[in-house]
């Protein structure tokens, strides 16, 4: 899951601010734009693992 969470960090530095507010992927019928997902992800949350592996198996990051 390591991996998975440094190529979302890689991703999300290299976006402008811009960017950052669209969604990104819809989790449990809730949508997360690349800032919440960032905050989940970073926080170490339950949805931020579901966030990981869900962007993984879209080929996303």
């Amino acid at each position: 899951m390591e991996k998975i969470k440094e190529r979302f960090l890689k991703a999300y530095s290299n976006l402008p601010d811009i960017i950052r507010g669209e969604i990104l992927v819809v989790v449990d019928d809730k949508t997360y734009s690349w800032n919440s997902a960032y905050f989940e992800i970073k926080n170490n949350s339950k949805i931020g693992e579901v966030i990981l592996k869900t962007l993984d198996e879209l080929d996303i990051i």
